[in-house]
């Protein structure tokens, strides 16, 4: 029997804060769910060119906190998404406070991380530029 990617899940502590870093990457939000019962809010997001359910990040946020949430969520692994400019990409993340924690020095691969540390791949679509100042010689900057 096959099985069909749906989306991934991740929970937040601040859900404005998590929904402006995934924009900021260029996803839009599909839809979104508030559950008064349950006290939770999901909101899907994508890539605008893969609304059709299959490339989603799920945000949970419960409204009552989530005290139990791991404060580096390493155990996760990553998301990981094919950007057209990996060099530009990284410059507007830079440009809005986001932290590169690992550059792309080869034109090819760069780690940010998410409000609540969900490490971010983001690769070069297509073949790696060609390697460019100032991202050659950046150093690392904490886990990714």
């Amino acid at each position: 029997m096959p099985i069909k990617y749906l989306h991934t899940m991740v929970r937040v502590k601040d859900l404005d804060a998590s929904i402006a870093f995934y924009k900021l990457l260029g996803l839009v939000e599909r839809r979104r769910i508030d559950n008064e019962g349950g006290r939770f809010t999901l909101v899907f997001l994508c890539p605008p060119d893969q609304a059709d359910g299959h490339a989603d990040v799920e945000l949970t946020y419960n409204w009552d906190g989530d005290d139990d949430l791991p404060s580096d969520s390493r155990h996760f692994g990553h998301l990981a998404y094919t950007v057209e400019n990996i060099y530009e990409t990284c410059q507007m993340l830079q440009d809005n406070g986001v932290t590169i924690n690992r550059p792309p020095r080869e034109g090819r691969m760069a780690f940010v991380r998410s409000p609540d540390n969900i490490s971010v791949e983001l690769l070069q679509e297509g073949d790696s530029l060609p390697v460019q100042e100032p991202w050659a010689s950046m150093e690392n900057i904490g886990h990714w």
